[in-house]
């Protein structure tokens, strides 16, 4: 499938499967035209992808979980660890950002009673 076709089938543009070629996401072939051939699967792929990031992954953990997430995959405990500490990052990330809203509360409300 060329790289137009997936793009339009997945719902991305053709920059998004570009980016996740540059990531190491997502693979393709060249002709001998230099134009991408994308294998069949590449669609589901793309969603996989999406959905990851979506959930806040970067992308060095969507590296990492993808093999393990593909369409079809058996969920492993690996995934399970993966997206677990993923998951415990984002909780952290915003409790950090909870504290920050309320110092910052505190300074208005510091700054409104003058």
């Amino acid at each position: 499938m060329r790289i137009g076709e997936v793009a339009a089938k997945a719902g991305v543009s053709v920059r998004a499967l570009r980016y996740y070629e540059q990531q190491g996401l997502l693979h393709s072939t060249r002709t001998s035209g230099g134009q991408r051939q994308y294998p069949e699967g590449a669609v589901e792929r793309v969603a996989v992808i999406q959905r990851l990031y979506a959930s806040g992954l970067s992308s060095r953990t969507v590296r990492e979980v993808l093999p393990l997430a593909g369409p079809g995959e058996a969920s492993s405990p690996e995934l399970l660890e993966l997206l677990t500490a993923a998951r415990d990052r984002l909780d952290e990330r915003m409790a950090e950002l909870r504290d920050a809203r309320d110092r910052l509360d505190a300074c208005i409300t510091e700054v409104h009673g003058r």
